[in-house]
């Protein structure tokens, strides 16, 4: 591996210019790009105290052999130039972003004749007008569908409109009043031409007017006694309140803007867009990020806004951007999308009212888009299969792990320490063998010795299980083949612990491993694989080594890893506050006369929460087993005293004074 030292350059001869930068390994790959203000101050950063970078910066500078630069004029020039040569060299250090969606546009080809309205993809052509994008072509049709009856223009294909003008009958759509049939001169081509600046005029968010006219229209129907003409009317109005419907105002002001949010874990971030034209959701985007380099959120909105309207036209850029956090070139990037636009750009983060709960609704559609790229990606058997063999030969293990049993640990300041251990068989959760540990032999906050007590309760279980398994067997001898039972003999049902994992994967680096492989030891256990899985640069740490597993950020087998530690951290939490809310209901009824142990757990039971009981009349709680009026009467006047005692504390803490 290089040494940042061999092709650190000469002090002095970078420059202080804004520029983009290139580092390059010894086969002379780009592997990074990036740009700075000044690049003098920017590159020196790289060359500094290796210990104190970024771990995926300093395994960049590393493997670079060579770093060269090119100066620029202003910081636009920057960012336009590093967006370039990102798409130039794919290095592998940078941000991936792979929108390899084609997304539809609802189209009116306004520069012809005739005009049509179709699904457009790809390049805009001149003379189109666009509206979207859409998430899927279906959604366009249903729209067309819907205003064809109330707006029939022309949507057949050139190929279609000349042979029917050959023939001279209009195709299905011209017999069913979906098309007003130009084809056959029904009406004229400024007639037609005037329908679809209707229909393009309803689209850009002037519906009202619409409306107006064919409710005018069938009530004037209705007293001329033409109810068949006035029933027609009414359908089509139906017609229009229902694409109305379809595209919900979302700003009352009729603003024009992209509204983009992430969601990221350490190795993805989702990033969705919802486009709303004239105050009104026109359409929808989204892909996802491989995230190879130590990007901050800031980075990643910048790369998604320069990625979003690269080689847009103008029209396609609103003039407001709202983003979830201002890029750290907040007013370059306003300059880009200025120049691109033609005028003055406002990008910001929404704070408050209709543009903060779009937000809202758009940073939870990324979050269930991250959630359904990594379903997919879990279901699929050829990647659980890759990932395990990825385990497999990066442990060194024998066979594929086709069992893997993961460990966290969750407190609160040394309090309510539990564990918890999650199972996945090839490469899926088995949720009805996870297991949930309270932690008693460990004082104060010590996840080290936390997780060797949690190990040998475990492993010494499935050594008594096994032991028992092997007793039961001797005792019914000429019922099997001499191995182990890993059935109950009482329920029929498997032992708890009586299955031996493949692999066991604790949440934590160096001592937790150590822990974990210590408590094996101690056992007699040596069949077992171990490792653990460090949550801030998601190594893999394997005991004995000095040096972590290093897997590729897009490995199938990290990926793995890291969706059973965070199953485990999820349910290892889950149970810390079931545990904690159940404490706090006792403590609060503490004291309490008349109220012991039993009638504490049938609360509890009863109620399910503290605030909930809180909440309780004396009828309410009078109703639980074992309660009269006046222990409910008794209880419910102790939590009413115990909470305005709370809110005196609260109150006057604000105010600097502390109220016993």
């Amino acid at each position: 591996m290089p040494d940042p030292a061999t092709y650190r350059p000469a002090p002095g001869s970078i420059p202080t210019s804004p520029g983009v930068y290139r580092f390059s390994d010894a086969k002379g790959r780009v592997i990074y790009v990036g740009k700075a203000k000044s690049l003098r101050s920017r590159l020196s950063s790289y060359f500094a105290d290796p210990a104190g970078l970024h771990p995926r910066t300093q395994t960049m500078v590393q493997t670079a052999a060579k770093v060269d630069w090119t100066v620029v004029s202003t910081e636009v020039e920057a960012l336009q130039l590093e967006y370039t040569w990102i798409k130039q060299y794919d290095p592998r250090f940078n941000v991936k972003y792979r929108d390899d969606k084609s997304y539809p546009w609802l189209a009116v080809t306004l520069n012809e004749k005739y005009p049509r309205v179709m699904v457009g993809r790809g390049k805009k052509r001149k003379g189109v007008r666009y509206f979207g994008p859409y998430s899927h072509a279906w959604a366009i049709r249903e729209t067309v569908d819907l205003l064809l009856r109330v707006f029939p223009m022309r949507s057949c294909s050139n190929g279609v409109f000349n042979r029917s003008k050959q023939m001279g009958r209009p195709c299905l759509l011209g017999y069913i009043d979906k098309c007003a049939a130009p084809c056959v001169d029904r009406v004229s081509a400024e007639e037609h031409r005037a329908i679809a600046e209707d229909f393009t005029a309803f689209m850009a968010g002037q519906t009202a007017q619409f409306v107006k006219r064919l409710e005018r229209e069938m009530k004037q129907a209705s007293n001329e006694l033409e109810f068949e003409r006035a029933a027609r009317l009414r359908d089509d109005l139906g017609a229009l309140k229902q694409a109305v419907e379809k595209n919900a105002v979302v700003f009352g002001d009729g603003t024009d803007a992209d509204v983009l949010a992430l969601a990221e874990d350490p190795l993805e971030a989702a990033v969705q867009i919802f486009s709303v034209r004239n105050g009104r959701i026109r359409g929808q985007r989204g892909w996802v990020a491989d995230k190879v380099d130590d990007a901050e959120t800031a980075d990643l909105v910048e790369r998604a806004l320069i990625t979003l309207y690269d080689g847009e036209d103008d029209e396609a850029i609103p003039k407001e951007v709202l983003v979830p956090v201002l890029p750290d070139d907040a007013a370059a990037v306003r300059a880009w999308l200025g120049e691109r636009k033609g005028t003055q750009i406002s990008l910001r983060v929404p704070q408050r009212g209709d543009k903060r709960a779009l937000m809202e609704t758009v940073e939870r559609n990324a979050k269930q888009s991250l959630v359904m790229h990594k379903t997919k990606r879990a279901s699929d058997l050829t990647t659980r299969s890759k990932a395990l063999e990825e385990l497999q030969a990066a442990l060194d293990l024998e066979d594929a792990p086709l069992r893997i049993e993961c460990y966290d640990v969750s407190n609160l300041q040394g309090t309510e320490v539990v564990a918890s251990m999650v199972v996945f068989e090839d490469g899926l959760p088995r949720k009805n063998e996870y297991r949930r540990f309270v932690i008693r032999g460990v004082d104060g906050q010590n996840d080290v010795a936390s997780m060797h007590e949690t190990i040998t309760r475990r492993f010494r279980r499935l050594l008594d299980e096994q032991a028992a398994a092997g007793a039961t067997d001797v005792a019914d001898a000429g019922d099997g083949d001499g191995s182990p039972s890993l059935l109950d003999p009482e329920t029929g049902r498997p032992r708890k612990f009586s299955y031996s994992p493949s692999l066991v994967v604790v949440d934590g680096g160096p001592p937790q491993v150590a822990a974990a492989q210590r408590a094996l030891d101690e056992l007699g256990i040596d069949d077992i694989a171990l490792c653990g899985l460090a949550k801030r640069l998601e190594e893999v740490w394997v005991p004995g080594e000095e040096d972590p597993v290093i897997l590729p950020r897009t490995s199938e087998g990290l990926y793995l890893l890291q969706r059973i530690r965070d199953e485990a951290h999820r349910f290892a939490i889950g149970h810390h506050r079931q545990r904690r809310s159940k404490s706090m209901v006792e403590s609060a009824l503490d004291g309490v006369p008349g109220l012991g142990e039993v009638r504490r757990k049938a609360l509890l039971k009863h109620f399910g929460s503290l605030k909930r009981l809180r909440a309780a009349s004396v009828e309410e709680v009078a109703e639980v087993p074992g309660f009269g009026v006046r222990t409910a009467a008794t209880v419910v006047d102790a939590l009413a005293g115990d909470a305005d005692k709370a809110k005196a504390m609260s109150v006057n803490t604000a105010t600097g004074e502390v109220l016993e």
